[in-house]
């Protein structure tokens, strides 16, 4: 059996005046998963748990974000969550720590016969 992608959503979170990227984080997190109303598991007659979720976070400051509370999101399926480089930080005019944008690209994939 090998893994096969089925469905990629993507999503933008902000954190506007804490500067919390774990925050903006899980708000990209949720606006992709709003994108997405398709029911994958029931389609291939698959239990939900058997969903192997890749999550990647795109911030400025990768190191900041707390990957396991971004991956408590979910509440079922396998995921596995990693932040990289990317995102923005865009700085406020009052010279305060910038606004946070963090981006999401969530893979959804099964463990398929013949792949």
């Amino acid at each position: 059996m090998g893994k096969i992608r089925m469905l990629t959503e993507f999503g933008q979170g902000t954190s506007l005046r804490r500067q919390d990227y774990t925050e903006a984080a899980i708000r990209a997190v949720r606006d992709a998963l709003w994108h997405n109303s398709i029911n994958l598991a029931e389609l291939f007659g698959r239990d939900k748990s058997e969903m192997l979720i890749d999550v990647e976070i795109g911030v400025a400051a990768p190191d900041k974000v707390d990957v396991d509370t971004v991956a408590a999101v979910f509440p079922y399926g396998r995921v596995n969550v990693t932040a990289v480089r990317g995102g923005l930080d865009v700085p406020r005019a009052d010279g305060k720590a910038p606004t946070v944008i963090a981006v999401a690209a969530l893979s959804v994939s099964f463990e398929m016969e013949g792949a």
